[in-house]
């Protein structure tokens, strides 16, 4: 995590062009991380980080008609290549930085226990995913439960959200049996657990 820490506080520092404000669109999983960044820049340089968070493809939305986002941090390649392609991305400044894993999560409460995505079947009733027609973590959700082939089974109980971290709440609320999130976000929540 250190790493990551450093490696975004120096891209804060490049994206900077003499400007008293950085506004950065990211991804809504990386809320925790990118504020305690932006506060350590801040600190440091005395300029202003303006954040939105939010999903992927609504933060690139608001790109391609032309918000004023000096940096993206992106949890979708695809959605990033998309505002390349409109010439919308200095592409000398494009880096992978981070990755994540889903894990299927639980009320930490809950006696349910999920080994396998395809105990969902039989085992839960709702199931929160981030909106798996435009939210990364909700594509790559449905993208696995596909390959494994318990989609079409699942796809009844899924409750969509509007980003990861709102999976997490529903699951956290109790509104749902499970749901679908980054690993990091089970990590920080102490409402939930991992199966």
């Amino acid at each position: 995590m250190r790493i990551s820490v450093l490696i975004l506080t120096a891209m804060l520092a490049v994206c900077n062009v003499n400007g008293a404000e950085v506004n950065v669109y990211a991804a809504a999983s990386l809320t925790d991380v990118m504020k305690e960044i932006g506060s350590a820049y801040e600190k440091e340089s005395g300029d202003k980080v303006l954040f939105n968070f939010g999903a992927s493809s609504l933060l690139a939305r608001q790109i391609l008609e032309r918000a004023p986002a000096d940096m993206f941090i992106s949890a979708d390649e695809a959605k990033m290549d998309e505002l390349a392609t409109a010439g919308l991305i200095a592409t000398e400044t494009r880096r992978d930085l981070l990755s994540n894993l889903l894990v299927i999560v639980v009320p930490s409460d809950s006696k349910l226990v999920i080994t396998s995505p395809e105990e969902l079947v039989t085992k839960s009733q709702k199931i929160a995913v981030a909106d798996p027609r435009a939210v990364p973590a909700g594509i790559y959700t449905k993208e696995y439960l596909t390959r494994l082939g318990v989609w079409q089974k699942l796809e009844p109980k899924i409750v969509p959200t509007e980003n990861v971290r709102a999976a997490l709440a529903a699951v956290e609320s109790g509104n749902v049996d499970a749901g679908f999130v980054y690993a990091t976000d089970a990590k920080i929540s102490s409402k939930v657990r991992i199966g």
